[in-house]
């Protein structure tokens, strides 16, 4: 998919994991205009993700982890792209950072928006036996990232996988 956005000529495809417990794509489905702003990322990596490369229109995969099973569940589009991220600023909020500066915020966050449950959701297993997907930044030893890139041929893959032909 190809778009013009400045100098900027093509589509990024992401991938965010929550627990659904905490958040899942039916609450993101049930929030108000089905947007929220995707908050309390607390590491370096998964932060510059979002400043340095979600923009406006990218397709976001909504993974469900610590789930029976882990899943890919729906398909999401940021809606807004990286600003500060207020729950760092207030004492009484979980993710509460004590040092970040109101002035030069720490941590931010983009709005996304629920597009499209999967028809299947794709399981983690599912995911794993794909031959297609074995580079899949999900699928290394050791990633946590709670925000992490696709390739295009990795997102149409998994929404395949799911029951999309077309992802929207």
């Amino acid at each position: 998919m190809l778009r013009a956005m400045g100098s900027r000529a093509t589509q990024n495809y992401w991938l965010v994991k929550s627990e659904p417990e905490s958040f899942s794509f039916a609450d993101l489905e049930r929030a108000p205009r089905r947007t929220t702003g995707w908050d309390g990322v607390r590491n370096y990596q998964a932060r510059n993700f979002m400043r340095d490369g979600m923009r406006k229109g990218d397709r976001v995969l909504f993974y469900h982890s610590n789930a029976k099973p882990p899943a890919v569940m729906g398909v999401c589009e940021v809606v807004r792209e990286a600003h500060p991220d207020p729950t760092q600023f207030d004492p009484a909020h979980d993710h509460h950072d004590p040092g970040s500066d109101p002035d030069e915020p720490r941590w931010l966050m983009v709005d996304v928006k629920a597009l499209a449950p999967l028809p299947e959701p794709v399981s983690l297993t599912a995911l794993r036996a794909n031959p297609r997907l074995a580079e899949l930044a999900l699928l290394q030893r050791g990633q946590r990232l709670s925000v992490m890139p696709v390739s295009a041929a990795h997102y149409r893959e998994i929404l395949r996988m799911g029951g999309l032909a077309e992802g929207p």
